[in-house]
């Protein structure tokens, strides 16, 4: 099983995080090196970053809000065992008129954390940094991209996460080494919550085929979720399942029965033959893994 570690803060330019897995187990969580600095600075004032015993001064506050965030379009978000998912994000940034978000030296993104607040995050993974189009003069349309790599999941990270909005502006000052007393920071938190989610399988197996009406069908199947710390697929265990059909012509499934799936995800039951249709297993999800519907499996009753 791995293990994350806290890691030590760094002297030098740009720790990415102060929360990572070791090398020989897994990647760190990906800060986009475009927003990498700012994200360093947001972070200074919890004592998470490099910039917190390095640099000077204390970062005044930005004439900047974060509003109609969206994060994955209002979806929970699923992660499987190897490709990375990227989520988009978008937002409404209001700003003072003396704010110009479109310097060189001006970053805003969105952060999605796991934890009570974004100064108190466990775990963390940023944006790039947003492009914005002006609606006004003090308002813009922003859209961003989080990309969350598997390999630094754990199979703890999944469950409830929070999303908050920063920005940064530096002002002229050296990124890598500012006097923090003129880089101005905001912070919207939170902004929104959803779910992070070990994505997850379902499969459906209907035997014999063809049958006779009113012989016995034999339904089996597997139930399966990503498994972060080892990154494979496993059996969700003792996880209630229904079975349902549709007839040939139709396009409504019905449940027949709801059975658990056992030690090792496996499922099986039996049903009598009455008609031409399709039979599927489907999961109703739970915090940590989404529903999840197997294809439906053809049975021709003769």
């Amino acid at each position: 099983m791995r293990i994350r570690a806290t890691v030590a803060a760094v002297t030098g330019a740009l720790a990415l995080s102060a929360f990572a897995v070791p090398a020989a187990q897994a990647a760190e969580p990906k800060v986009p090196a475009d927003i990498a600095a700012a994200s360093e600075v947001v972070h200074a004032g919890s004592g998470r970053s490099a910039l917190a015993a390095a640099a000077e001064g204390t970062p005044y506050a930005l004439n900047a809000t974060f509003s109609s965030v969206k994060v994955n379009n209002g979806k929970n978000i699923s992660a499987g065992t190897t490709n990375p998912v990227k989520v988009p994000v978008s937002f409404k940034l209001t700003h003072g008129a003396d704010v110009d978000i479109h310097a060189a030296d001006f970053f805003a993104g969105i952060e999605l954390y796991r934890g009570a607040s974004f100064e108190e995050s466990v775990f963390f993974f940023d944006s790039n940094d947003a492009s914005c189009t002006d609606s006004s003069a003090t308002v813009a349309n922003c859209k961003a991209t989080v990309e969350i790599d598997p390999f630094a999941l754990l199979n703890e990270d999944a469950g409830s996460w929070k999303a908050a909005g920063f920005a940064v502006a530096f002002n002229g000052e050296d990124p890598e080494n500012p006097n923090l007393d003129k880089v101005g920071v905001a912070v919207t938190d939170p902004t929104n919550s959803f779910k992070l989610q070990r994505f997850s399988k379902l499969t459906v197996n209907a035997s014999p085929e063809p049958v006779k009406k009113g012989k016995t069908i034999t339904v089996t199947g597997k139930l399966s979720r990503a498994n972060w710390d080892d990154n494979k697929y496993h059996g969700y265990t003792n996880q209630s399942v229904k079975l349902q059909f549709r007839k040939k012509n139709s396009n409504t499934y019905t449940t027949v029965k709801t059975i658990k799936s056992n030690s090792t995800g496996e499922l099986k039951t039996t049903v009598k033959a009455s008609a031409d249709g399709y039979f599927r297993y489907s999961f109703a999800g739970t915090t940590t893994t989404p529903a999840v519907n197997a294809a439906g499996d053809f049975v021709d009753v003769k």
